[in-house]
């Protein structure tokens, strides 16, 4: 696999703190797979993402985003590769319209007024925005503004998507639409980073989890294998998703992961039994 993001024992303090806010970090980020990171509140995974795209740089140690080291390449030069839509919507909106929200990006990478009306249609009927094209996006609800933030990252097809709690205010169908955004973006050879305490979340979608406490990695390995390490997320103050608790409530040896996997057991078991 094509290695796309690379730490390489790095450590971070933020100005005027005494203590790193992430300490020795060693990971390899791959092309077209969908990882998440967890941990409680000061775990470091905020800082983590901030190193790729360059709004934070190594205080030790270097990080690699397709081979350039970020300190000798600019936020501008990461952004275009490399998007996060952070937690609140409402830091990342300012435009007048939807419209210009959308559109800023491509702008200031210089696209043509052609291509930046086609891609800003395009997101727009993806989202359902399209009702809102001259509203002003401070003044939509909390995930109309979600769609917002999303679509005005997606607009520019960044290679790698970093998404920041991504789950909070959404319903069970807004949920279900951003899982099916994600399988899009990985069928299209994508890299997903998904940072939340969704832990039902994460272990429906993600490949491999990295799973932090006080700034350093406990363990990097697949959700399957996470999630039924109950004494790892017991030491990283998490809680065990509900899923993996039906799972062993229901006797099943099995390391299952979504409800669908429960009921094809369940199903395989019913019918092993009348035979």
């Amino acid at each position: 696999m094509k290695k796309i993001i690379e730490f390489k024992k790095v450590s971070y303090r933020y100005q005027f703190e005494e203590k790193f806010a992430i300490e020795d970090i060693n990971l390899e980020i791959y092309e077209g797979e969908v990882l998440a990171i967890i941990g409680s509140n000061g775990a470091g995974k905020t800082t983590l993402i901030k190193h790729m795209n360059g709004l934070l740089k190594p205080t030790i140690g270097d990080v690699y985003v397709e081979g350039l080291n970020t300190k000798n390449v600019t936020v501008a030069e990461l952004s275009r590769k490399v998007g996060i839509v952070f937690q609140n919507a409402d830091y990342q909106l300012f435009a007048q319209t939807v419209y210009d929200e959308i559109a800023f990006a491509l702008k200031n990478f210089g696209f043509e007024e052609e291509e930046i009306k086609k891609r800003v249609d395009n997101v727009l009927e993806y989202f359902s925005l399209k009702q809102y094209v001259e509203n002003s996006p401070l003044l939509l609800s909390g995930g109309e503004k979600k769609r917002v933030a999303l679509a005005s990252v997606l607009v520019y097809d960044p290679k790698v998507l970093i998404l920041d709690e991504p789950t909070i205010g959404l319903d069970f169908v807004q949920k279900k639409n951003l899982k099916n955004l994600i399988s899009d973006m990985k069928n299209r050879n994508k890299t997903i980073i998904i940072v939340t305490h969704d832990l039902d979340f994460v272990a429906e979608i993600a490949e491999r989890v990295v799973v932090m406490k006080n700034g350093r990695i406990l363990r990097i390995d697949s959700s399957r294998e996470i999630f039924y390490d109950e004494d790892l997320l017991t030491n990283a103050d998490l809680i065990t998703p509900s899923i993996v608790r039906i799972t062993k409530g229901l006797g099943i040896k099995d390391k299952l992961l979504s409800l669908d996997e429960v009921l094809e057991r369940i199903d395989f078991v019913i019918r092993n039994v009348q035979g």
